[in-house]
């Protein structure tokens, strides 16, 4: 590796597919053509990456189609769903990047790496699934496939029930010596929606499993395992905020790891949303010291590295 500065890009959900448009293949590489340009603008600056992306609406979509064609192939298990979002999304993100950075003459391949992450057997969230996937079921449909395949099923927010899935944390990439052989000349997509899950038996082999791995958690142990300057993550607000979408909402500049450990004491971030975000920065500073973490959007990137806008993550 070089002396430049490396970074670690995590990318949210709104980096991939809008709102505001269908949820297609094709609506989703319009919405990545316009990330990569992003993207691209932080390399011609210098710096030196890997990206890591999430997978939650992709993979969801996969889980359906495969669930719906059950009566003509069968269905694919869900490590392997994962798999197939993880080669997709990436497929999208090595065309919109390759093509923005030819724009601005850097002659830098793109590579798309699929990755196994590894987590441990008694992780506590086995005990306690929590992540919802794949489609609405009426109470007993949910209680049919609960009996029929062991699915783990709850009531989400009224509006039917839905298979739910733990999300482990992350302890080991499989391919991070992949990573690092192709670090320097080439910008690695790599742990795309958290990594795949599997697990280590005792053996040598290695087994998938259903799980899903927040993708913050994952750059946060990518940046590690490379040495990154920076884990910067990309989402669709400018900066943290405590009190966020009330009158006395406060935007922050900068936040340490006591006063990040404060503001998670009081509830101010939402789990499933800020949360792991912060929690993943606060564990990159707390393991290296004198690094920094940043939490900022997605069209403010460039600005965030240069220290004009975002949340800044320190150790003090």
């Amino acid at each position: 590796m070089s002396d430049r500065t490396r970074i670690v890009i995590a990318l949210g959900g709104n980096a991939l597919q809008s709102k505001k448009s269908e949820p297609t293949a094709e609506a989703q590489l319009e919405v990545v053509k316009r990330t990569c340009e992003y993207i691209a603008e932080i390399s011609s600056r210098g710096y030196e990456m890997a990206v890591v992306h999430g997978n939650g609406p992709q993979v969801g979509r996969i889980i359906l189609s495969s669930e719906a064609a059950k009566d003509v192939v069968p269905p694919m298990p869900f490590d392997v769903c994962g798999a197939m979002s993880q080669g997709y999304i990436g497929y999208h993100l090595q065309q919109a990047l390759t093509y923005a950075l030819g724009r601005r003459n850097r002659n830098i391949p793109v590579v798309t790496l699929v990755t196994q992450m590894v987590v441990e057997k008694n992780d506590l969230a086995f005990q306690n699934p929590t992540k919802p996937i794949g489609a609405f079921y009426t109470e007993e449909e949910a209680k049919a496939l609960m009996e029929e395949k062991d699915y783990a099923m709850k009531e989400d927010a009224g509006r039917g029930w839905r298979r739910v899935v733990p999300s482990p944390l992350p302890r080991k990439i499989k391919e991070i010596h992949a990573v690092k052989s192709l670090w320097k000349d080439t910008i690695v997509v790599t742990c795309g929606g958290g990594g795949i899950p599997v697990i280590e038996n005792a053996d040598g082999t290695t087994e998938g499993v259903a799980a899903v791995i927040d993708k913050d958690f994952a750059a946060e142990l990518l940046a590690e395992e490379v040495n990154a300057d920076i884990l910067l993550i990309l989402t669709e607000v400018e900066k943290v905020a405590i009190h966020f979408k009330t009158p006395e909402q406060q935007d922050l500049s900068s936040l340490t790891l006591e006063e990040a450990g404060r503001y998670i004491e009081e509830g101010q971030f939402a789990s499933g949303s800020m949360l792991p975000k912060v929690e993943a920065a606060m564990k990159f500073v707390r393991f290296n010291p004198g690094k920094k973490a940043i939490i900022s959007s997605l069209d403010k990137a460039v600005e965030a590295l240069e220290g004009k806008t975002g949340t800044v993550i320190t150790f003090a």
